[in-house]
């Protein structure tokens, strides 16, 4: 009997933007309206929702729609749905809803990821702050207490560390955001307009040593779509399908005491033993840039260079432009972009596997990509493919 297999047939997104006024129920209600014109699909053929990391009251701006909110407005008929931040990093909801379609639980999964940040920081009437306490608890007791209160600090350690032990500089780290302000520059969805000079970069203020303002996503509003279908039911659809050929993932302790590596380095390990396919079949890559250092833990994780290679890799920035070897980002990513907190990856594979970027489309017939999310204490990778 032949394994099962799951496809994602459809992707939609809102408008992105900083301080929208839409609502952010509405913002996934246009998203999901998209992706299912894409497909081909009718909401009375969804059996299945899926999100990261579900609505988190505390911190609404991060996390505004939970599934529930999402199956109520639409009148959903579901089988199977899912919402947590328990997972392994964003994308972590396609890879659970393409076991759920696998498994004969849902045949169409609606996976979406919301965020709001922009807007809730300029509404705190409406989206209250998270509250500050004299306590902490949970993971934020690992970090809070060392003044460590962002990603960006963290980050910033791992970053440091490749600086001192393997030569990387902040030349080639800047070739990350070169590369998103450049294709971003050509993608009518994204924020940014223009691309980057080095003497930008160079010169622009430092946020987390040796992260400078250009090397850190900044708060989006908008709401990214894809859905997932099972492999027998892609006669519902009319959209070219694409294959998840495989999936990886990986959670680190927030614990860690300088933990050796980030979780991009087991997740991108673990990602090939689950496919038959190698880094020499991969036309394009997606890779998580919540921080510019972070793709360079997937280009080392994943095995496109060595570790410690990663700066070398970037050099000059040729390898990964769209012409490139390894065209990378190629919507602009999160520095570019805008933040859709990892599922503008999934998405922006999905375009180029289809030959539908339009300007920003890659060359050639590119039939295989990987998309990733997270890349700090946690991780999640998708290898797709166009059967």
């Amino acid at each position: 009997m032949s394994q099962p297999e799951a496809y994602i047939t459809g992707i939609g997104m809102s408008d992105v933007g900083v301080r929208l006024t839409r609502s952010p129920l509405l913002l996934t209600v246009d998203a999901v309206r998209e992706a299912i014109a894409d497909a081909g699909l009718t909401l009375d053929q969804i059996d299945g929702v899926a999100t990261y990391p579900g609505k988190m009251p505390s911190f609404l701006g991060f996390s505004p729609v939970s599934s529930d909110d999402l199956i109520e407005v639409l009148g959903l008929k579901t089988r199977w749905h899912i919402g947590a931040a328990e997972s392994t990093a964003q994308l972590g909801a396609i890879v659970e809803a393409a076991h759920a379609v696998k498994a004969g639980l849902a045949r169409h999964v609606l996976c979406f990821r919301t965020v709001y940040e922009a807007a809730a920081l300029a509404r705190p009437e409406e989206f209250p702050p998270m509250e500050r306490r004299k306590d902490v608890s949970g993971n934020s007791q690992w970090v809070s207490p060392f003044g460590a209160f962002s990603a960006a600090n963290w980050t910033a350690q791992f970053a440091m560390r490749h600086m001192k032990r393997y030569g990387l500089t902040r030349e080639q780290l800047a070739q990350v955001a070169l590369n998103d302000h450049a294709n971003a520059a050509i993608n009518p969805r994204a924020l940014v307009k223009k691309p980057l000079s080095m003497d930008e970069y160079m010169s622009a203020r430092m946020i987390s040593t040796p992260f400078c303002l250009y090397d850190c996503d900044r708060f989006t509003d908008a709401s990214t779509v894809v859905i997932v279908s099972a492999g027998d039911a892609l006669g519902d659809v009319t959209a070219t399908p694409i294959r998840i050929a495989a999936s990886a993932g990986s959670v680190e302790r927030y614990s860690w005491d300088q933990a050796e590596w980030a979780g991009a380095y087991p997740t991108g390990r673990d990602l090939w033993r689950n496919t038959d396919y190698s880094v020499k079949d991969v036309d394009t890559v997606q890779l998580y840039d919540g921080f510019a250092f972070q793709p360079i833990t997937w280009l080392e994780g994943l095995g496109f260079c060595d570790v410690g290679e990663g700066g070398h890799f970037l050099e000059g920035g040729t390898r990964i432009a769209r012409d490139g070897a390894l065209p990378m980002n190629t919507g602009g990513g999160q520095l570019g972009w805008g933040r859709l907190h990892g599922f503008g990856f999934a998405y922006e594979a999905v375009v180029q596997l289809r030959g539908q970027g339009g300007a920003r489309q890659i060359g050639g017939d590119p039939r295989v990509a990987i998309a990733t999310s997270g890349g700090g204490p946690m991780a999640a990778a998708l290898l797709l493919a166009k059967d």
